[in-house]
């Protein structure tokens, strides 16, 4: 049986995630994961910047190729990262240490498995995944190219990801907001370089984006497992001589692979929406992408607190002070809706201040300003549903984000198909996707009330109701 650590040996950062007041703690820990999450969504957007100067086929490629990119993404850092943050935030809130410890080793065997998983299943399907989602000629030839050089190195990402998911879940998020920040500030004039070709690096084109991207997470892999071998380093993880154990893998990927299963159905709902689009061009395709390129860009800036959220909720749960949990979690949940509603307005009131970053194509404006009014307005719920999937993540109890990630997936989908057989057009297609959001937000905020965290279901959950599921 694993020793528990005696309370006078706890650090103080998880005496912070216990003790310290929610909303202080929460923003202290969630301002360098901004910034680390702020890093990482601009590294995308630089490659995109400089991808768009050679054409709207490349631009239309790479969005073609975005919405995998984002899957990999969002599954290794939002949804099995959080598995991994969350079964380490439980253990060290437990006094488990050793257990923490063994669960770094167990982390990076799953990551490994899931990158090779999905270097073979893209290389392999990237060329009926993208003529399905609407690439023809010269856009859908950039769209292979990109994509067979970025999936070649996917467990660079999955490592890179698994890495940061384990600092965070030690409560500590500056470690990974300083790599995360520098490698950005790197691909600043790196990503340029090899697409142009700067000296004597040659022109590399739409390749040297990915390029790029891949020393950015390779640098990055290296560092964060130079801090876990360090003092600094709150675990101990050893590599060698730990026992394997199913209880440590099932901790992570009981919360990850649900997790997984809402992030599929978010990317999903991103690629049926850019195939239905398809249908009008590939301005229209650059137009959508560019566009949705900023509903991603919520994702990490949620994450930001999402991110101190799953280790304070997981820490809370871990230690038996699940009434804790539940306050940090609305907490949470007001200043994600407050972020991302304003970033929502503001796009539909000035959307081409936005597209204009990446390409002056008139008819791509044209269907990326349709898309930002519309949807950008409903941002909030988008934030409300995600920040309490992350909460979620921390408290072990995935099942509802999963059904209501899965009612958008359906909502997108077929609505948008029936806005095209009903002549709706692009407008009733990104009118689907913003009443998708609506319905996701809606479902996490009355299950997670209702508390689905600590039972069934119940509408309206009385405060009696509600204090009696919270007593262990």
């Amino acid at each position: 049986m694993t020793k528990a650590v005696p309370a006078a040996a706890l650090d103080p950062r998880t005496r912070a995630l216990l003790e310290g007041p929610i909303a202080p703690t929460l923003l202290r820990l969630g301002a360098p994961n901004v910034l680390v999450m702020f890093a990482q969504a601009s590294v995308g957007l630089i490659e995109t910047y400089f991808i768009g100067q050679l054409g709207t086929d490349a631009l239309a490629g790479v969005a073609l190729v975005f919405p995998v990119v984002m899957l990999m993404q969002m599954m290794s850092s939002g949804a099995m990262g959080g598995g991994i943050a969350s079964a380490i935030a439980r253990a060290l809130g437990a006094r488990r240490r050793d257990d923490a410890n063994a669960l770094v080793l167990h982390a990076v065997l799953i990551a490994l498995g899931f990158g090779l998983a999905f270097m073979a299943a893209v290389l392999l399907g990237g060329p009926a995944l993208y003529g399905q989602m609407g690439g023809r000629g010269a856009s859908l030839q950039a769209a292979l190219l990109y994509s067979n050089c970025v999936f070649a190195g996917a467990v660079l990402v999955w490592l890179f990801n698994a890495l940061a998911a384990v600092i965070r879940g030690t409560g500590n998020m500056a470690v990974p907001a300083i790599v995360t920040s520098v490698g950005a500030v790197l691909l600043v004039p790196l990503s340029p370089a090899l697409i142009f070709g700067w000296g004597p690096l040659p022109a590399l084109g739409i390749a040297g984006g990915a390029v790029a991207l891949l020393l950015y997470y390779a640098l990055g892999t290296v560092a964060l497992l130079a801090y876990l071998r360090s003092a600094r380093s709150l675990l101990r993880p050893t590599w060698r001589g730990v026992p394997l154990r199913w209880p440590l893998f099932r901790a992570i990927l009981g919360v990850g692979i649900a997790g997984a299963i809402s992030t599929v159905a978010t990317n999903v709902a991103i690629a049926i929406a850019t195939g239905l689009v398809g249908r009008f061009g590939a301005a229209a395709i650059a137009g959508y992408g560019t566009a949705s390129r900023l509903e991603y860009l919520l994702v990490p800036l949620v994450f930001g607190l999402g991110g101190p959220l799953v280790a304070m909720v997981g820490t809370c749960i871990g230690a038996g002070q699940r009434e804790r949990a539940l306050r940090a979690t609305w907490v949470g949940a007001g200043l994600a809706v407050l972020i991302t509603e304003t970033i929502g307005v503001a796009a539909a009131l000035w959307p081409h201040a936005w597209l204009r970053l990446f390409d002056h194509d008139p008819a791509m404006l044209e269907a990326g300003a349709l898309y930002l009014r519309t949807v950008g307005p409903l941002y909030g719920f988008f934030g409300l549903g995600l920040v309490l999937y992350f909460a979620s993540q921390g408290a072990g109890r995935l099942g509802w984000p999963v059904a209501g990630n899965l009612a958008r997936l359906t909502i997108a989908g077929v609505g948008g198909w029936l806005a095209l057989r009903w002549q709706g057009g692009l407008a009733g297609v990104f009118l689907a996707q913003g009443v998708a959001l609506v319905v996701y937000g809606l479902v996490n905020a009355f299950t997670t009330a209702g508390g689905a965290w600590f039972g069934r279901v119940g509408w309206p959950a009385t405060p009696g109701r509600l204090m009696q599921r919270l007593t262990p």
